[in-house]
């Protein structure tokens, strides 16, 4: 019988040891609206948002963004130049700016992804993450797909935290006002 209560004993210890001590929820970490923009430009930085979405300017160094313009996107008066079809057959065409791109499907544009009304002004951190993670045009749940060469399914992979980061990064710049055109589907 000894034996018996020994085991018990030894049973029921082992019962309380191997249960949580605490009830409590994990405790996260809040960080400053001024962190998180801060964080969010590092990423927009370290991602090359700037090499698609911002108009460039000629240097010595060569093209770099152009400071006025930061993440406005293709700018909306210039004319693209007229270029041999057939070439399309091997190549994908970018323009001087880098922010419009032709290929098989058709020509894409850079979006103004600065909070003028003309870019993210009105869009939610929702439609945001819905446009990073599902790759739905201005981030509306029933639009068309993201054209190439916008990377969105590299960062559908990020964290929310890091898209959250970087929206809160584009609500806080300068708005430029740049009604970006619409893609053009490919010609017949």
């Amino acid at each position: 019988m000894k034996t018996t209560y020994f085991i018990l004993i030894v049973f029921a210890t082992f019962i309380v040891a191997c249960t949580p001590k605490s009830k409590e929820p994990l405790k996260t970490t809040e960080i400053s609206l001024a962190d998180q923009i801060a964080m969010g430009e590092q990423l927009v930085t370290v991602l090359g948002c700037n090499d698609c979405h911002s108009p460039k300017v000629m240097t010595a160094h060569g093209p770099a963004p152009d400071s006025l313009r930061l993440l406005s996107g293709h700018p909306a008066n210039e004319v693209l130049a007229a270029y041999d079809k057939e070439i399309l057959k091997s190549y994908v065409l970018f323009n001087m700016n880098s922010t419009a791109t032709t290929g098989p499907w058709g020509t894409s544009f850079a979006a103004n992804l600065t909070p003028d009304p003309t870019g993210i002004g009105s869009w939610t951190e929702e439609q945001f993450l819905r446009a990073m993670k599902e790759g739905k045009w201005k981030g509306l749940e029933n639009s068309r797909n993201l054209l190439p060469p916008m990377p969105w399914q590299g960062y559908s992979q990020m964290p929310d935290e890091d898209l959250k980061a970087i929206f809160a990064y584009l609500k806080s710049i300068k708005p430029v006002s740049n009604p970006v055109p619409m893609a053009i589907p490919p010609a017949l």
